[in-house]
């Protein structure tokens, strides 16, 4: 790196850093070993956003696709034609997930977003750190219920239950949704009962995270409390994975059926393991 800046002095100067950098050829093992998926997701992604401020949507998500199955092909264990025996080593395993939640996020499909919503939310995901840019991506989705401790879940439609509250956070938004069962002990007012003293604490112990998460988040996000079926929900639901979508809401047992036509990702791994098996034939 060089650098020219004007000293205190007056003098003009000239400082000329190096730094080391490790090599490998291209077949060398070192390379997957040290694959950081999440910093790699992160930098795919601001990719993706500068394409699409030039070209068209479509054309970025074909971009997209086509580097994830390039790297599939690549670092992926597999027999030719053969799906079936398609592995990702522990360092690519989540890489799909984060490609697939970016294909469906904000950055990419501006649909019902304004101009100005758009570059703000590009504009965070450009200044924040992985950290961060990880959960405007993929956010994270907590659980509380009467049978455990809070728990992180799946962004799954299957997470969706009638008997817990979950705890959303995109970054943007944190939103506490009740499912149908428990909005129902609400309204009735059970909580406020000593009996049910268990209920009470289910209803605090999410309010109590968000606020945390609200007092260290820069800028704040917006605050949202929901029920299930509620209008309110659609920026829960629209984040899920949709596997139970109206037309297969039974088939995995649980879960909320969620009316989309978008592809769920068991259909987008499958898909792609197919096309990465084949490119290399």
């Amino acid at each position: 790196f060089v650098t020219t800046y004007q000293h205190s002095s007056g003098q003009y100067r000239m400082r000329v850093t190096t730094i080391a950098r490790s090599w490998a050829e291209g077949s060398s093992p070192e390379i997957p070993a040290s694959f950081d998926q999440e910093a790699a997701a992160v930098l795919m992604s601001r990719i993706a956003v500068f394409k699409a401020e030039i070209d068209e949507t479509a054309d970025v998500l074909r971009w997209l696709d086509r580097m994830l199955i390039r790297l599939c092909q690549k670092f992926g264990d597999y027999r030719r034609d053969d799906a079936a025996s398609f592995r990702l080593g522990p360092n690519f395993s989540i890489y799909p997930q984060f490609m697939y939640h970016l294909r469906r996020s904000q950055f990419l499909q501006v649909f019902n977003s304004s101009p100005d919503e758009t570059a703000f939310y590009r504009h965070c995901l450009y200044r924040e750190d992985t950290s961060n840019s990880l959960t405007m991506i993929q956010p994270s989705l907590m659980s509380y219920g009467f049978e455990g401790a809070p728990a992180p879940v799946q962004l799954d439609s299957m997470s969706m239950k009638n008997d817990v509250v979950l705890l959303l956070d995109t970054f943007f938004h944190i939103l506490i949704w009740h499912g149908e069962t428990i909005a129902e002990w609400r309204k009735a007012g059970y909580h406020e009962q000593p009996e049910y003293e268990n209920l009470k604490l289910l209803l605090e112990a999410p309010v109590q995270d968000a606020q945390g998460l609200l007092v260290e988040r820069m800028p704040i996000p917006r605050y949202i409390v929901c029920d299930q079926n509620g209008s309110q929900a659609r920026f829960l639901v629209s984040k899920l994975n949709p596997s139970t979508s109206y037309n297969s809401a039974n088939q995995y047992g649980g879960g909320e059926a969620v009316l989309t036509d978008d592809v769920n990702f068991s259909s987008f791994m499958s898909v792609l393991k197919s096309l990465a098996v084949k490119a290399a034939s």
